[in-house]
């Protein structure tokens, strides 16, 4: 059991999570997740080209404004810049939490046929312990929830909500905010509907582990989807939707006590996540914090600026900082796609040779 001055530095940590007009930017991708990026813009997957890519969005200056913490990769957490500083230093210089993602991805679920349960949980203590010294104060632990046919079902939603609650609570004893993700995969032809049926059914069960292993909602950060539909409808659910039915399962589903929610964009476009984060402030009346935690929707103009080049570097920056700013004001509601004038071509300009 947590003590009340342990649950008040989980909470203290956490409320910085997810400061006003501030979100996280998740910088955790996989090698092999990163180098799929890289293909995109015919960059070779090496570790140092990694390293580049990782100090292109860590120390653009005056990031700091806008982003609270950086999700990063176990390669990452260890590396330095090109002049020899530690990613972690130059976070912490910029008032910027470092955080890891400790799992270790997905496996096929031996129970559900088709599904997936995530890895990590054996030794994870130690991981921790580690990780302590290396400087993180939270961590990140992703399950995914895929819709279809017959799917997902209760045994998998069980399954992947208890390994979360067990990781969350493993990380609170080690003086770590854990970030918990249920991620509702836009995959597929579903509708909005079945989306915020999914989401119902995985966020009711998780709240109840959390609750059964005993850990402290005040120090907790949930990190899930928007309610929209699946990629394969083809259809562009308007903000407004989006919004609506999100904070509503919210209210419906969330304790009041949860520290607060910052949302993984799974796939929608950077604008498309931007205007959607956007219109569920302006609905008002929020019990919790609701920020970001993007991945794609904050990089990927500036990875495309960027091309692996250090000639673009600077201007790669810029396109970042800009994403980070629209998003900052989308978690005060006071963004306006007026606002995206004249970045719409910010890679023109750049180097592509």
């Amino acid at each position: 059991m947590l003590g009340e001055s342990q649950i008040a530095e989980l909470n203290k940590v956490a409320m910085a999570m997810v400061a006003p007009g501030k979100g996280i930017l998740a910088a955790d991708e996989s090698m092999s997740t990163v180098g799929k990026r890289f293909a995109g813009i015919n960059l070779e997957n090496t570790e140092d080209n990694r390293r580049a890519f990782r100090e292109m969005l860590l120390t653009a200056p005056g990031e700091g404004q806008y982003i609270s913490g950086v999700i990063l990769f176990d390669e990452t957490i260890r590396q330095k810049t090109s002049t020899g500083e530690s990613f972690v230093s130059v976070l912490q210089k910029e008032g910027i939490l470092p955080g890891i993602k400790v799992d270790q991805g997905l496996m096929d679920d031996p129970v559900s046929s088709g599904q997936k349960l995530t890895k990590g949980l054996d030794g994870l203590g130690d991981r921790l312990k580690e990780y302590v010294g290396l400087g993180a104060k939270f961590c990140k632990w992703r399950s995914v929830i895929t819709i279809g046919e017959g799917t997902p079902t209760d045994a998998n939603i069980r399954q992947n909500a208890k390994d979360l609650a067990q990781y969350a609570l493993v990380c609170q004893q080690n003086g770590l905010v854990p970030m918990v993700e249920p991620e509702v995969l836009i995959d597929g032809d579903h509708t909005i509907d079945q989306s915020e049926a999914a989401s119902e059914k995985i966020l009711i069960a998780l709240f109840e582990e959390l609750k059964n292993a005993g850990v402290a909602l005040e120090g907790t950060i949930l990190k899930t989807s928007m309610v929209i539909s699946g990629k394969g409808t083809g259809k562009l659910d308007a903000p407004e939707e989006v919004a609506k039915r999100t904070v509503e399962l919210f209210k419906k589903v969330l304790p009041e006590n949860l520290a607060g929610q910052a949302f993984l964009s799974g796939g929608q476009s950077e604008l498309q996540a931007t205007a959607n984060l956007n219109a569920m402030h302006q609905l008002g009346g929020l019990p919790w914090p609701l920020t970001f935690s993007f991945a794609r929707a904050l990089q990927d103009g500036a990875t495309k600026a960027w091309a692996g080049k250090k000639e673009n570097l600077e201007a790669a920056q810029k396109v970042f900082l800009h994403r980070a700013k629209m998003n900052s004001l989308a978690s005060l509601g006071k963004y306006s796609s007026d606002m995206e004038k004249g970045f719409s071509d910010t890679t023109a300009s750049v180097s592509q040779n």
